[in-house]
């Protein structure tokens, strides 16, 4: 997690729930679910003897010549990368010196109890903020937007734009420091929301960052100028839906992917981590990240079963990660790519 983001939103420390109608998004997670399933008792059922499996006539085909970072850069230096997807989550935004949230002694959790929750959690919690908004306003102080730069992964990923290749940037952090990097708004896809905008709880007027800025460096809290309702930050807390534009542009996005570059997200937050199997079966996945994250079923691997999520072991063809620090897996892609680091990631 990150203190830019709630808890859940950015980096999938904790799973989010939403109490709104059903829609593709929303059913992701429990379709790959289901598919697990059926996997699991297709493969019980061979096992008694009552059913028999078809076996695939051709093999799988390897979808990178050589499934590492040179055959990734390959693939981006080809004419067939056209549109390259980025996710990303709070591990982009660490080396600003936002922190993350369960970071023994530094994580944002850890040093909560000053505001007198319930729980940590209860910070984002929609219902919790509608009786008590105080301890949020006191939080958002430390982490407003502004007080931070954007990274070199924030500019490795406008580097990816004026190359012409970069279709969406969709990311889970609420700082904006994708705005701040000048990734044009267009590509950009705030999933969990975002402190740009805020609104009014009660009639839905809408402020700006300035209107909130004022009020919560003075230590007030934002209340409405049309009504007595709370203005708060466009970021999703528990309790609300995601944006109108994640759910209209993973739509048509993901069926054009033809590169999908994950970084620094843990890939446990639905329906965030389900993006990473919206895209076609042929198109290379990367991951760069401090750790292995998303994968296939531990399960499902060991009884060779298909199943969403990255495959990175023997069998991969077109999964590859990178673990490190974000900020440097980016340097190392760009310097492989030829794009002349130096100068394009001036801050």
């Amino acid at each position: 997690m990150s203190a830019n983001s709630p808890p859940g939103i950015c980096n999938g420390d904790v799973p989010l729930e939403r109490g709104v109608s059903p829609n593709p998004i929303e059913t992701m997670g429990s379709r790959i679910q289901d598919s697990d399933v059926d996997s699991i008792r297709r493969y019980l059922a061979q096992k008694l003897g009552f059913y028999e499996p078809i076996k695939p006539t051709t093999p799988v085909e390897k979808v990178l010549n050589e499934v590492n970072l040179d055959g990734v850069v390959k693939w981006i230096k080809s004419e067939r990368c056209q549109n390259v997807i980025t996710l990303s989550g709070a591990g982009i935004s660490t080396s600003a010196g936002i922190p993350d949230f369960r970071s023994p002694e530094t994580g944002l959790y850890h040093n909560l109890q000053k505001y007198n929750l319930p729980e940590p959690q209860a910070i984002f919690e929609i219902n919790f903020f509608r009786q008590n908004p105080k301890p949020f306003f006191t939080l958002a102080k430390e982490l407003f937007p502004g007080k931070f730069k954007p990274t070199v992964s924030h500019y490795f990923i406008r580097l990816l734009h004026e190359k012409g290749i970069l279709l969406r940037h969709y990311t889970q952090n609420i700082d904006t420091l994708e705005r701040g990097a000048g990734i044009p708004e267009d590509k950009i896809v705030e999933a969990h929301g975002t402190f740009y905008t805020s609104h009014c709880l009660e009639c839905q007027k809408e402020y700006s960052l300035e209107f909130i800025k004022e009020r919560i460096f003075t230590d007030q809290i934002p209340i409405c100028t049309a009504c007595p309702g709370v203005v708060k930050p466009d970021i999703v807390f528990f309790g609300e839906s995601l944006p109108e534009r994640f759910q209209m542009c993973l739509q048509a996005d993901f069926q054009k992917c033809d590169m999908l570059i994950i970084m620094g997200s843990s890939l446990e937050v639905q329906p965030f981590a389900s993006l990473i199997d919206m895209v076609p079966d042929w198109c290379p996945r990367l991951l760069i990240n401090r750790e292995k994250a998303g994968l296939k079923s531990p399960l499902l691997r060991i009884w060779g079963l298909a199943g969403g999520g990255l495959q990175l072991e023997e069998e991969a063809g077109r999964d590859v990660a990178w673990l490190g620090d974000c900020d440097d897996g980016c340097l190392v892609v760009a310097d492989k790519l030829g794009w002349g680091v130096s100068v394009s990631f001036k801050r």
